[in-house]
């Protein structure tokens, strides 16, 4: 009975381990299930590196973001064109970071290069919450994940500016062109001169901000402090704190819309205050000039600024054109939900 027992005891073990490690038995078949990792669908594999479909959708969810829209807002044929667009947008940023990764010697960022962007960055928020919530939106946990992919951002500018530098100059001879084929288009719009005391809403709350500025405008109306006093004393605005808060001449389309309109409204020499999405600010309209006709020599810096922003866009478009085609074999398209390889698009 003994020996019945012991080689049942065999058999069962070598059916184990012949249905586990030799066979497709259901024994294999449910190991292997337990074992394998649950991996979400794909969208691509670029330089046999995955994207995700929920890495995808963030970009769809990031791109829309920054234009002040939602998903809610697109009909599907739009959702569709974003999705694409996004797409598109993470293999260029994938291929990129491989050509980077590669690049000899490595591509330098500085400590106060990524504080500069980062300072940038923040100032798009009205508040703390705001900045932390977006963040989160994002994927982003925490101060120095942000900052990291800041810092990968400025590596790859440089990088695509020693690729297109030299191909994207523009000569007085290409201003003066297109000036005399556009003159009656670049009349000087309207401008204001302005000054400011800016308290920012990120790190105050709003209310204490807006009764700070509150006092500042009767105490400016009252006479009993000049504009450059409160400026002294209150204003966070680095560029303008030790200058009176001179913001210059300005025209409508250089400002933020939640700025630029209640600004050029009010009368001159009439202090009010603007809020925007930025924070509090105790504005003062000092000078107006109407809309006129300008000069060669007046248009110059912005028609040169503006062809060389339309030589730098095309330039990119061009220089990511062939380095999709170059490195096409290294692209892997996922349709959704399928996770079937298909051939990129054509660049």
């Amino acid at each position: 009975m003994k020996n019945l027992s012991r080689i049942l005891c065999l058999a069962t073990a070598f059916y184990l381990i012949g249905d586990a490690f030799i066979f497709n038995g259901p024994i294999r078949r449910c190991l292997h299930s337990a074992l394998t990792p649950k991996t979400e669908p794909l969208a691509t594999r670029v330089c046999g590196q995955p994207i995700s479909r929920s890495q995808l959708e963030r970009a769809v969810f990031e791109k829309l973001w920054l234009e002040g829209k939602s998903t809610a807002d697109l009909t599907p044929a739009d959702l569709k064109i974003a999705r694409d667009s996004a797409l598109q947008e993470l293999i260029d940023h994938e291929l990129l970071r491989h050509e980077i990764r590669a690049a000899s010697p490595p591509i330098p960022v500085s400590e106060k290069e990524i504080d500069a962007r980062m300072n940038r960055f923040v100032q798009r928020f009205e508040s703390k919450a705001a900045l932390e919530s977006a963040m989160k939106s994002q994927g982003i946990a925490q101060g120095q994940d942000l900052r990291n992919r800041l810092t990968a951002r400025i590596r790859q500018e440089k990088f695509i500016e020693q690729k297109i530098g030299p191909t994207t100059k523009v000569t007085d001879a290409d201003a003066r062109k297109w000036f005399d084929a556009n003159q009656s288009a670049i009349s000087q719009p309207e401008r204001v001169e302005a000054r400011h005391v800016f308290i920012p809403t990120l790190d105050h709350p709003p209310e204490e901000a807006k009764q700070k500025l509150d006092e500042a405008l009767v105490s400016l109306t009252e006479k009993k402090k000049d504009f450059a006093t409160l400026t002294k004393e209150l204003s966070e605005d680095p560029a303008t704190k030790d200058s009176g808060g001179t913001l210059g001449w300005m025209t409508r389309d250089r400002l933020p819309a939640d700025f630029s309109a209640p600004l050029f409204s009010l009368e001159i020499n009439k202090p009010a205050l603007i809020r925007t999405k930025l924070g509090w600010h105790l504005v003062e309209v000092t000078a107006r000039k109407p809309a006129e006709p300008r000069s060669f020599e007046q248009a110059k810096p912005e028609i040169l600024a503006a062809l060389n922003a339309v030589k730098r866009r095309q330039a990119i478009n061009d220089f990511r054109k062939s380095l999709r085609k170059s490195e096409a074999g290294k692209i892997e398209i996922f349709p959704d939900p399928v996770t079937t390889p298909s051939k990129p698009p054509a660049p």
